[in-house]
């Protein structure tokens, strides 16, 4: 009987308005019956109304990864009836008919976060969901559940979470109230990540909390890369939405080259589908690269310049003043490179790079970040210097080198420091050299990018800055932490009767010019994963385009056994990468000792 009910919404599915809206991807050739909760173009799946009588859940994936989804009534003689359609955002809508018959399609958002015990979990991802909450973000039905190997309970959770969650600097008013009515919305469940028994308990757990509302499910899977595919697998299988979307966030590292990246992908794909994966990379959720497109397409001022022609080198710069202290374990498995240089840095690149797309939709932005990626030459050692810091004593601290955190090989080369020059080889940028530097345990926290113009051909006043031409370039810095600014450097004439010139910043400093704090980037990602907005996450051929460009280089340094260069804690990195930017006559520009550069 139900078949054959599930049989009569789908004949009246082509009658609907659904059917009818544009991009909708309908035809009888691609209608499936959903099971799961792994939507294909179009799903149709079963639930029980009043009185025992069959009603179906019809959905269908439009235009840009939007779903929209339209509630039919069904009687037990397999006749249908229409309802109004139902969007992903809205929070409740009833349809019934006159003979009794109601249906609820109130939504529901479940969000399971795996690894629930970790530092990344309890530091970020719990207070960014709060923050979420907080500022009204979230649905107004939503439960947050912890899974982790650890023991414990509903009530140990809370008081784990409890100390990291904050409130708005500008928006204090009832956050302690906020934070119990938050923390009451969160629970645990205690389990194995390869267990789909553990993951089945799970889903009944949701389901408690879900009760007959849709149900949407989002999986933060805040573990080790290793379990990622057991968790895919478990959670597809046994703890998917029954009648809602299933989406599941990836932390990096996606693999540790191209074909350890290829075999994770082709794993998760085996249980999930790509538009179900959204692999987060935390800098792209920054406010100053998210600004980063505003700041280029809606300013005429800057497009025009935006190239070759105009622009001698861009500089990519991430630097922290403290090492592994302690934490060496995991990062000395990957190194300075592919945990900032091969993601972050070459994400904020190919969006500063990229033409202009055709719109803002996710799968435009996408697509022209991979023809930069595609456009780069691949790296090889001449265009790379690493490093690795030694000990230092300043003030009469002594700082240790990286060797000296026990939980790092005493032999270890793992470079905590890399700095690349990198080429895209297209119309636009043919021959400028875009510069990365990354590393650990430097004299300074920041991470920034610098555009350093041309020379003014000619200029009338070369004199006036004697044989250091570079004090006369201009210079766009955008500061992404901390501090956020952009700022651009301009040369001006000193007040006075001679004709002095100056160095000035024409300056935005976020602080001063917005009296509010800026998102966590984990707020604005979740969100977007739970709206459905992709266009700040990673695409597989995008990834695949990434490690394309590091994976010789990483092998050729690990088969030479190449020893990075050792750097005192608190200097400013090896003097070969001073060297590899005078290759192509730049200098890095955080090197500036101006006063006009700090804002």
């Amino acid at each position: 009987m139900e078949q054959a009910t599930m049989a009569s919404c789908a004949q009246a599915l082509s009658s609907s308005s659904l059917s009818r809206s544009p991009g909708a991807l309908l035809g009888s050739s691609r209608l499936t019956l959903c099971t799961r909760g792994v939507f294909s173009p179009v799903c149709v799946s079963m639930r029980k109304g009043f009185r025992g009588r069959s009603f179906c859940v019809i959905r269908a994936s439009v235009t840009g990864g939007k779903e929209a989804e339209t509630a039919r009534l069904a009687t037990n003689d397999g006749s249908a009836q229409s309802a109004s359609p139902v969007s992903a955002k809205d929070e409740s809508r009833v349809a019934g008919s006159q003979n009794g018959v109601a249906v609820a399609t109130e939504t529901t958002v479940s969000i399971t976060v795996v690894g629930a015990s970790g530092d990344l979990a309890k530091k970020k991802i719990f207070p960014a969901l709060f923050a979420l909450y907080y500022e009204g973000c979230l649905p107004k039905h939503f439960t947050v559940f912890g899974f982790a190997r650890s023991k414990m309970n509903d009530e140990s959770l809370r008081e784990m979470i409890s100390g990291t969650l904050t409130c708005r600097i500008d928006q204090r008013e009832n956050c302690g109230d906020k934070q119990e009515e938050f923390l009451k919305r969160c629970f645990y469940h205690s389990g194995q990540y390869s267990s789909e028994e553990s993951f089945g308990e799970l889903s009944k757990k949701l389901h408690e909390h879900e009760g007959d509302r849709v149900a949407n499910r989002l999986f933060y899977l805040s573990i080790p890369p290793d379990v990622f595919v057991d968790v895919a697998r478990c959670s597809s299988l046994a703890a998917s939405s029954a009648n809602g979307w299933t989406r599941v966030i990836v932390e990096k590292p996606f693999g540790r080259d191209s074909e350890s990246s290829a075999e994770l992908t082709r794993g998760l794909k085996t249980y999930l589908n790509e538009d179900q994966i959204y692999r987060i990379d935390h800098y792209l959720g920054k406010e100053l690269v998210e600004n980063l497109s505003v700041l280029r397409f809606s300013n005429l001022v800057f497009e025009p310049l935006w190239s070759r022609q105009y622009i001698r080198n861009v500089q990519f710069i991430f630097s922290e003043d403290f090492g592994t202290e302690g934490r060496g374990g995991y990062f000395d498995n990957y190194g300075i490179i592919r945990d900032i240089m091969q993601n972050h840095l070459l994400q904020i690149l190919a969006l500063f790079a990229m033409e202009p797309p055709v719109s803002l939709d996710a799968e435009d932005i996408r697509n022209e970040k991979v023809k930069v990626l595609r456009s780069m030459r691949v790296l090889d050692t001449d265009n790379v210097v690493v490093g690795q810091y030694k000990g230092h004593t300043r003030g009469g601290v002594r700082y240790p080198a990286y060797i000296e955190d026990k939980t790092v090989p005493n032999n270890s080369i793992t470079p905590t420091f890399a700095a690349a020059a990198l080429f895209i080889d297209n119309a636009r940028w043919d021959g400028v050299p875009f510069l990365m530097k990354a590393g650990k345990a430097l004299h300074t926290k920041r991470a920034e990018i610098r555009v350093q113009f041309r020379h003014v051909p000619g200029s009338l006043y070369k004199r006036s800055f004697g044989a250091d031409i570079d004090q006369a370039t201009n210079e766009l810095v955008i500061r992404v932490q901390p501090d956020e600014a952009i700022y651009l450097k301009i040369n001006n004439k000193v007040p006075g009767l001679g004709m002095r010139l100056d160095r000035s910043n024409l300056n935005l400093h976020y602080a001063d010019r917005y009296n509010r704090e800026i998102p966590d980037a984990y707020e604005r990602l979740l969100l977007d994963a739970i709206e459905g907005e992709r266009r700040l996450f990673i695409r597989s051929d995008e990834l695949d385009a990434a490690w394309a460009l590091f994976t010789p280089l990483l092998k050729e340094l690990e088969k030479r056994k190449v020893a990075p260069e050792l750097y005192p804690y608190g200097s400013r990195g090896p003097v070969g990468a001073h060297y590899l930017a005078a290759k192509y006559n730049v200098r890095w520009g955080d090197n500036s000792s101006e006063t006009s550069d700090s804002v």
